[in-house]
């Protein structure tokens, strides 16, 4: 169970944690590295991961979490992110801003722990000119 919990837990700091481009109201596609803060329940007291998000959607980076959650999550253009973390034996979400360098916001896993949540840009793709 306590497994279960730090899955589910880490894919939703992390897919919620995925910042934005240096664009206003732009473009949020990259990788980021988010960390998860437990303030309260069960959970490991901190997790970090890697997520991606392209074209507003967000994603786990391959191997980055375990298990098999489902995870749902888009990013607004003003940066406002939303996700739901789902495994058979518990769901989560997350939500908060994204900047384009860093992001802040807050997750719940059912009722067994809660915390917030910061982000940090590591990539972001941009288009290449011809």
């Amino acid at each position: 169970m306590r497994h279960l919990v730090l899955s589910v837990s880490l894919v939703t700091g992390l897919l919620a944690a995925l910042p934005a481009a240096a664009r206003e109201g732009g473009n949020y596609d990259g990788t980021w590295s988010v960390e998860l803060v437990t303030e309260s329940g069960l959970c490991e007291a901190r997790y970090t991961y890697s997520l991606s998000i392209a074209d507003s959607r967000v994603r786990p980076v391959s191997g980055a979490a375990s298990g098999s959650a489902t995870v749902t999550g888009r990013v607004g253009s003003d940066g406002t992110v939303g996700l739901a973390v789902a495994t058979a034996a518990a769901t989560g979400t997350a939500s908060g801003r994204l900047r384009p360098q860093t992001g802040t916001g807050t997750w719940t896993v059912s009722a067994l722990c809660s915390g917030h949540w910061t982000a940090t840009r590591r990539t972001a793709r941009t288009a290449s000119a011809d």
